[in-house]
C-alpha cells in the first residue's frame, strides 16, 4: 500500500514537472540574449587574462633556464618547436544591435524636458 501512494505521488509531481512554461516575452528575450553576451565576453577577458600571466610566467621560466641549463639540446629534436600564438585581445564590450531592434530601452534614450518649462518645438510628442 505505501509503494503504490509513493508511485501515485511520484506520477503526479513527474506530470507537474513536465509541464510547459509560457514563452517569454520580447523584453525577457533580450534581457536574457544580453546576459548570455556578458558572459561570453566576460569568459573572453578571462582566457585573455590568464594567457598574458602564462607568456610572462613562460618568458621567466625560460629566461631563468637559459642562465642556469648549460647542456646542450637533446640530438633527437629534429623538429622545430611549434608557434605560440599571441594572446587575442577581445577588445571593449559592445552591446548586440538586437535590442535597438525590438525597441527595448527606447524610452531611456529619449530627452526629458525640464520640469515646469514648455517642451521646445523640436521636442513635441509626434
Amino acid at each position: 500500500m505505501n509503494k503504490l501512494i509513493t508511485a501515485l505521488i511520484c506520477t503526479m509531481m513527474a506530470g507537474v514537472a513536465a509541464a510547459k512554461l509560457p514563452p517569454l516575452s520580447a523584453d525577457a528575450k533580450a534581457k536574457a540574449d544580453e546576459t548570455k553576451d556578458k558572459a561570453a565576453w566576460s569568459d573572453k577577458v578571462a582566457a585573455y587574462q590568464l594567457c598574458v600571466v602564462q607568456d610572462k610566467i613562460a618568458a621567466r621560466y625560460r629566461k631563468t633556464k637559459g642562465a642556469d641549463d648549460k647542456s646542450p639540446a637533446p640530438a633527437t629534436a629534429a623538429s622545430p618547436a611549434p608557434a605560440i600564438p599571441s594572446c587575442q585581445d577581445p577588445g571593449p564590450y559592445v552591446a548586440t544591435q538586437g535590442t535597438a531592434k525590438t525597441g527595448v530601452g527606447m524610452a531611456d534614450s529619449l530627452p526629458v524636458p525640464a520640469a515646469g518649462k514648455p517642451p521646445a518645438p523640436g521636442e513635441a510628442k509626434k
